[in-house]
């Protein structure tokens, strides 16, 4: 499948993304995919492949720059507060993705989604909510606790949220809240919540991980089937 390296930068930071493109007729539909807290790592990169396998051309985006794998609370805490000081910049980290995703050939510029997983997740709904360039946003397992409030400039697109009913990142209050921002701003929404499902319930289960955290096979296999199916309708 063809993929490449996909270099881009904003204000002196040089962030390195990896681009893979299915075999379905150009130009294709496109997604941006964003990664959680710990950076670009080798669960993002096989899922962009299962993405493009689906006929999407794909940028895996690099939020952190210079294809950064933080490790251990202090550091993917500090990348994190880093973000939410500046909201402004942590847009545009995506707007630049956004833009480098556009440039490609086999890419249509018309037809952009964007799919992020936890922190990732945060990320793709902060974007749309603030004005981001694309026509829908999926998320899976996001702190919705770090989502703002005011929806008033959002895109004009749709926004799917996947969401465990146990993650304490994205509790019940943080959900209705967020459903009643986007509701009040016409943003039109849907949430899959899954009983039981933890934080991070698509990733493989590994030592050292928080006890909030977990894999679930069902939520993984309904959530992804969500997706597919959420990005036929919105961009296919």
């Amino acid at each position: 499948m063809p993929a490449r390296d996909l270099a881009y930068s904003l204000a002196g930071t040089t962030m390195s993304g990896r681009f893979i493109c299915g075999d379905s007729p150009l130009p294709r539909p496109a997604l941006l995919l964003v990664h959680g807290a710990h950076g670009l790592d080798r669960f993002m990169l096989d899922t962009a492949v299962r993405l493009a396998d689906l006929g999407f051309a794909v940028l895996a985006v690099d939020l952190w720059g210079g294809r950064a794998l933080p490790e251990g609370p202090q550091q993917i805490e500090a990348r994190i507060g880093a973000c939410l000081a500046d909201r402004a910049a942590w847009m545009a980290r995506l707007e630049a993705a956004r833009q480098a995703l556009a440039a490609q050939p086999e890419a249509d510029a018309t037809r952009i989604g964007m799919l992020g997983y936890c922190f990732g997740g945060s990320s793709a709904l902060e974007f749309i909510r603030t004005g981001g360039a694309v026509r829908c946003v999926a998320s899976f397992h996001a702190g919705l606790d770090l989502v703002a409030n005011d929806w008033s400039a959002a895109s004009a697109g749709r926004v799917l949220l996947c969401t465990g009913s146990d993650d304490p990142m994205a509790q019940s209050k943080d959900l209705q809240r967020l459903t009643a921002a986007m509701s009040a701003a016409a943003v039109p929404w849907e949430a899959d919540i899954y009983g039981g499902a933890r934080h991070a319930f698509t990733e493989p289960d590994a030592p050292g991980r928080p006890p909030f955290a977990r894999y679930d096979a069902y939520a993984d296999q309904r959530s992804w089937a969500a997706m597919a199916d959420f990005f036929t309708h919105c961009l296919v």
